[in-house]
């Protein structure tokens, strides 16, 4: 039997020049699920992105989505991608042994926990500052080399990594120190800077965009009353659940979060096509 992949649509191209087709997985021209492809809004049009890819039911189990995601990687190659990326739900066993057995990378996964409705209190001698207009010059200069690091890391061209930090920060901090629903604070322990704190208020949730203590005082447990903090932010703000995104490989934030009752919903693949 022959799996292949069958257009629905014409090629679209949508207003930011980036690409989606939608298809049906078939087996001998029958119909046995969707894959829908496009290009990255984040990334730029060389970045694939498998949005979907289902197998229905009966069809299971047989390889037929291992043959769906090589034709997409095909069909990428074709439109001049150079890399792909795609996204499995954090319970999709099999989505993620697909992934991996392909030789896909983890790049990150997202993670939430719900919210009780006291805000934790931080230890003794900690306490959270707003950033200043000094404070927030520094650390954007900081924060924008690091972001684009992470994803030249991940094998994105230096110039397209740096690029994405920049639209990043404009898109997320429009108005700087002063953007709606964004709180920036600085970490204090016994009065001296300990660490930074990045959290977004969002329509139902509270998302930590950055949180990072400062090198000198790594180690020390300031990681995690970073956490407290953004938590009793959110708190404070009506906010019932907390979620952010850490990069693979990023074991003690990783080790953190779980320990705080945090769960991956979403794991994020990528895999070079060159």
């Amino acid at each position: 039997m022959t799996t292949t992949l069958r257009p629905t649509e014409p090629l679209q191209r949508t207003a930011d020049g980036t690409r989606s087709r939608h298809y049906q997985v078939c087996v001998n021209s029958r119909p046995v699920g969707v894959l829908h492809l496009g290009t990255s809004s984040s990334l730029g049009d060389s970045v694939a992105v498998i949005h979907t890819l289902r197998v229905d039911e009966p069809d299971r189990r047989r390889g037929r989505g291992t043959v769906a995601a090589l034709a997409a990687e095909e069909v990428a190659r074709a439109w001049g991608c150079g890399q792909i990326e795609a996204c499995v739900p954090g319970d999709a066993e099999a989505g993620t042994r697909l992934a991996q057995t392909l030789g896909y990378v983890l790049g990150n996964r997202a993670m939430t926990k719900p919210l009780g409705a006291t805000p934790p209190v931080l230890p003794a001698g900690s306490r959270t500052r707003p950033m200043t207009p000094q404070d927030f010059a520094a650390w954007q200069a900081y924060e924008s080399q690091r972001y684009a690091r992470t994803w030249m890391e991940r094998g994105v061209p230096e110039a397209d990594a740096h690029e994405k930090a920049r639209r990043d920060h404009e898109v997320l901090l429009p108005r700087g120190l002063d953007t709606e629903n964004v709180l920036l604070s600085v970490l204090e322990h016994e009065g001296e800077r300990v660490g930074v704190l990045w959290l977004a208020l969002q329509d139902d949730r509270a998302f930590v965009f950055g949180v990072e203590a400062d090198a000198p005082h790594r180690g020390r447990g300031h990681g995690r009353t970073l956490m407290l903090a953004a938590e009793a932010q959110a708190i404070s703000a009506g906010r019932s659940l907390i979620g952010l995104n850490v990069f693979a490989g990023n074991t003690p934030a990783e080790r953190l979060y779980e320990s705080l009752g945090y769960e991956t919903t979403r794991y994020s693949y990528y895999k070079s096509l060159l």
